[in-house]
């Protein structure tokens, strides 16, 4: 396969715009929906690997270039995997993820009021394809445990970061610095994946 010069970046989340461009190779030409106005497809997959593949061919169709997209959401055991799939659709249609969050510590409160005494295990994944026009060409899976953060702490990141302690650390990806969150974040197990197609 030719080395892919131009990509199209299948996202209109700029946090997730942002993670992406720095995990890219430099010599790669990005586009993204802040060039092409360019409503997301209606993500009806069962799985992150099913909704990347619909965002990655849709995007790809329209714009007729090789389009690389994620698909990404945190996992809490106790709440039977939830929200998931869901994780964006928690935040509403504003992507307020401060609602988002609101509304996992009420679910945790419901399963258990004594929850944030307790390690509540959880993962983020992300399942990140390339497809051009209608061909797949690949999907891969990054994932990073760790638990919930009984309060939200940092103002850095984005989505539900400010709740994730991942593994090994005592700090949320809410407080910890980009640089080094993007080293051992889902995303960058997802790209060190993907990157031979790259």
């Amino acid at each position: 396969m030719r080395k892919i010069i131009n990509l199209f970046i299948g996202t209109n989340n700029k946090g997730k715009l942002k993670e992406i461009r720095s995990l890219l190779p430099k010599y790669i030409k990005i586009y993204s929906t802040k060039d092409i106005n360019i409503k997301s497809p209606n993500e009806n997959g069962k799985s992150f690997e099913e909704n990347s593949i619909i965002k990655s061919k849709y995007f790809s169709k329209i714009t007729s270039l090789p389009c690389l997209a994620d698909d990404s959401g945190l996992e809490i055991d106790i709440l039977n995997k939830a929200p998931g799939i869901y994780s964006a659709r928690w935040a509403g249609k504003k992507l307020d993820f401060n609602k988002a969050i609101e509304r996992v510590y009420r679910e945790l409160n419901k399963k258990d009021k004594n929850w944030r005494l307790k390690k509540i295990r959880a993962r983020f994944i992300c399942a990140l394809s390339i497809s051009f026009l209608d061909k797949k060409i690949t999907c891969v899976l990054g994932k990073v445990e760790g638990t919930i953060s009984p309060t939200p702490k940092g103002n850095r990141g984005f989505g539900y970061d400010p709740i994730f302690i991942p593994f090994g650390k005592k700090f949320t990806f809410g407080q910890i610095a980009p640089k080094e969150k993007y080293r051992i974040d889902h995303r960058y197990k997802a790209f060190k994946k993907i990157k031979k197609f790259l």
